[in-house]
């Protein structure tokens, strides 16, 4: 996985600070459930992304965003560019990504969220819709501008995103669970939860304080991986949560 700060590295630092805060204020909103203020950011993470495709077509990237006039024209404009055989991710940037920006920038300006006289409110279907398709958008640009492959982009992408607990408490790069009667297992899933991307098994001892280190695997990394709430990585010795593993978080750990 690439490194997160080293993520789109390339790009003017104005523009990639514009990206990284863009997106990364869609995904918090979806993951605390606060639809309309996910919506919203939409817009200006279509903005963004307009200008960094925009960019790398002409050649030349501009040192901060700006807003096309009409982005629907603007990213139509997009697809009449030549192809380019010797480009990487040549035909996303011509023509998957602009063509799907327009429709996410549709849901921030008529759904509701953009101002007022939008006919839905809004609603988790719409925000769902928003930060699945920021989502794969951020992907693209990372398999395009850093040369790999579908799968260490978005795993790239998921590391961007840091969950907040009120729960957690980190002190001295360490983290605990302040519910001290929480068991092991749930103080790990929620541990994981709370991180972006992998997390190694010592990390998860220490800050567990296990009793018995040498049964840390055993008794509770190995039952969590059956029961399909992370993957353990026993070669790596790292772990992350899985989609069970969230639901499981969410709607019973911090709800409780």
């Amino acid at each position: 996985m690439i490194d997160s700060s080293r993520v789109l590295a390339t790009l003017p630092q104005a523009l990639r600070d514009e990206l990284l805060d863009s997106y990364q204020k869609i995904m918090s909103n979806y993951l605390e459930r606060r639809w309309e203020p996910s919506e919203l950011n939409g817009g200006k993470f279509c903005e963004v992304v307009y200008s960094i495709v925009d960019g790398a077509l002409k050649g030349s990237f501009p040192p901060s965003a700006s807003k096309p006039a009409n982005m629907l024209a603007a990213c139509q404009a997009l697809e009449k560019q030549p192809p380019d055989p010797n480009r990487v991710g040549d035909r996303s940037l011509r023509i998957l990504i602009p063509r799907l920006l327009p429709v996410l920038y549709e849901v921030r300006n008529n759904r509701g969220v953009g101002h007022v006289g939008g006919d839905v409110d809004p609603n988790h279907m719409d925000a769902e819709a928003v930060q699945t398709m920021a989502s794969w958008a951020m992907a693209e640009l990372v398999r395009i501008f850093h040369g790999v492959k579908t799968e260490e982009a978005q795993e790239t992408v998921d590391a961007l995103v840091e969950r907040k607990s009120p729960i957690i408490w980190e002190v001295f790069g360490k983290k605990r669970v302040l519910d001290a009667k929480m068991t092991a297992k749930n103080q790990v899933l929620v541990l994981l939860h709370h991180s972006t991307g992998w997390v190694s098994t010592a990390d998860l001892l220490t800050w567990v304080e296990y009793s018995k280190p040498s049964n840390f695997r055993l008794a509770v990394l190995e039952p969590l991986h059956k029961a399909r709430m992370i993957e353990f990585d026993a070669i790596n010795r790292r772990a992350s949560i899985s989609p069970l593993g969230v639901k499981k978080v969410e709607e019973e750990l911090l709800g409780s």
